[in-house]
């Protein structure tokens, strides 16, 4: 015991730090390894996602407590969940809210009635297109905006489904890798307390097809920030 006690007095400053920094990545900030394409092209597989978590809650550390409300998902957020149903920490976009009805046809969106509009666009460097050749769309609907994956040889099976209502206190998530992504149209509607926090920006990226080299034009990236694409 006498051990313990000089071991603590010793390092107190070290330890109070660590305590504050794990207070701080659970309550605040964090950053988060994407280790698959669910969200390509606009999450790369390797990048480390910026998570603000104050963004809708302030919440007890530690806990899905909140203490107090800030704000709720908007379509088009990109999401970081503690998922019940997949048992694992999820990245997704918001597409439906509560109240919203959902339908997808031919992996064509549409809510409340209106259906997004696309144009195609081009985009290379994607770690999947080699084993899986896919198109690239620039997907639109209202505010939202965003490119979407959709594979060319290996069809999703659920790019049809709905018209679906979203709950109250529920979020309807999909993936922007279409035909690649498990989101609402497998594990159904997420509740709003599983949702932790909301990202913008990539802290850094490592490239698993060239050694983890860090991909510099990837630090500090926004998300959503699409620079002038080539239209085929």
């Amino acid at each position: 015991m006498r051990r313990v006690l000089t071991f603590l007095s010793r390092n107190k400053g070290f330890l109070a730090f660590m305590l504050g920094m794990l207070v701080f990545r659970s309550a605040l900030a964090d950053w988060n390894v994407v280790p698959t394409g669910s969200m390509q092209p606009t999450i790369q597989i390797g990048d480390r996602i910026l998570v603000d978590k104050v963004a809708y809650d302030v919440r007890v550390p530690f806990t899905h407590l909140s203490l107090v409300h800030l704000a709720d998902p908007q379509r088009g957020d990109i999401v970081v969940l503690d998922s019940h149903a997949a048992n694992e920490k999820l990245v997704k976009r918001v597409i439906g809210t509560p109240g919203d009805e959902v339908a997808m046809r031919d992996n064509v969106l549409y809510v409340n009635g209106i259906a997004a509009r696309y144009s195609p666009v081009s985009v290379s460097g994607i770690h999947d297109d080699l084993q899986d050749p896919a198109r690239y769309e620039m997907e639109r609907l209202g505010n939202m905006q965003h490119l979407v994956r959709l594979s060319l040889y290996r069809p999703g099976e659920a790019r049809d489904f709905g018209p679906v209502t979203v709950p109250a206190g529920q979020y309807l998530l999909l993936g922007d890798n279409r035909d690649n992504s498990l989101d609402s149209r497998y594990l159904g509607f997420f509740p709003r307390n599983e949702i932790v926090g909301r990202s913008r920006y990539v802290a850094m990226s490592l490239d698993p097809d060239h050694h983890y080299l860090p991909r510099r034009q990837r630090l500090g990236a926004r998300l959503d920030s699409t620079p002038a694409p080539s239209i085929r």
